[in-house]
This record gives C-alpha cells, sequence and structure tokens, in this order.
C-alpha cells in the first residue's frame, strides 16, 4: 500500500536539541491564570457596575479576588517547593489545598459578610474567576514539559541506547 501523502518540507540541516522540562513552571501557570482570571473578572466587574452599581462592582471584585488569592498561593509553594523537590511540589500542592479551605472558612466565618457586600454579584465574581482561572491552569499543564525519566547526560554525539 503506497500513500498519497505529502511528504511535507525538508527538514532543517541544524541539530534538533534536546528537550527539557518547562522552566519555572508554577510560575508560568501563575501568570497565565491570573491574566485570563482577571481579564473575566474585569468584564464581570463592569457588567456589576452597569447593573448594580458601585456595590456590584466591589462586590465582584471582592470576590473574584478571593479565589484569586486561594489560588495564588497553591502556585507559588509549588514554585518554591518545587525548585528543589520537584516530584514533592505536587503532593504540598495537594495538602495545602486542605490548609487554604479550612484557613479560608475559618477567616469567613470570623469575620463574617461586610454590610455593603451584594452575595449575588460576590458569588458571580467568584464563579467566573474560578471558570477561568482553572481553564487557563488546564491549558497550561497540556502545554508544559514535564520530564517523565531521568534521562541520563550523554556524550556529545552519542546515545547511551
Amino acid at each position: 500500500m503506497t500513500s498519497n501523502a505529502d511528504p511535507g518540507p525538508a527538514s532543517g540541516a541544524g541539530a534538533v536539541g534536546v528537550s527539557g522540562p518547562t522552566r519555572s513552571l508554577w510560575l508560568k501557570l501563575l501568570g497565565l491564570s491570573s491574566a485570563a482570571a482577571g481579564g473575566a473578572l474585569l468584564l464581570a466587574g463592569v457588567a456589576a457596575l452597569v447593573f448594580n452599581g458601585g456595590t456590584g462592582l466591589l462586590s465582584c471584585l471582592f470576590g473574584g479576588a478571593l479565589v484569586m488569592a486561594f489560588f495564588a498561593i497553591s502556585l507559588v509553594i509549588g514554585h518554591v517547593v518545587g525548585r528543589n523537590n520537584p516530584s514533592g511540589a505536587i503532593g504540598l500542592f495537594v495538602g495545602t489545598y486542605f490548609v487554604k479551605v479550612v484557613g479560608f472558612a475559618v477567616v469567613l466565618f470570623i469575620l463574617g459578610a461586610p454590610d455593603w457586600l451584594d452575595a449575588q454579584w460576590f458569588l458571580i465574581g467568584a464563579v467566573v474567576t474560578v471558570v477561568f482561572w482553572q481553564a487557563a491552569e488546564i491549558y497550561g499543564f497540556s502545554k508544559a514539559r514535564l520530564q517523565i525519566y531521568n534521562d541520563p547526560q550523554t556524550r556529545e554525539g552519542g546515545t547511551d541506547v
């Protein structure tokens, strides 16, 4: 059986370099997720301003800011730990999730909701931020180059296989 597929462009004359893991994965995810969630939150804030005035805007931004802080803590911890122990970063990333949930719940129960807070716009801001943050994180993880095997360094031009 023969193929009628176009062979495509000829490969270059240069050597192909070795690919390695993504550098500073956690900070890259933090920037990407913050930009996506921040942009969506600003759009939701404009809607809150139009429909409910300044109170709606502040409530929406407050809800989104809490969510962004919640998720950013994990990524910063992942970055700090991941520099020295990349495989342990995921475990600590998950462990901090539990601590944050309990911590934020305690803070919210102790402080309570401020009088100016519009619960509907607070929730809208939080949900919009979660959806866009998570979508950006999933996209960032899908594009990351994670080193799975501990490949030994090979001599120049050779292979250990």
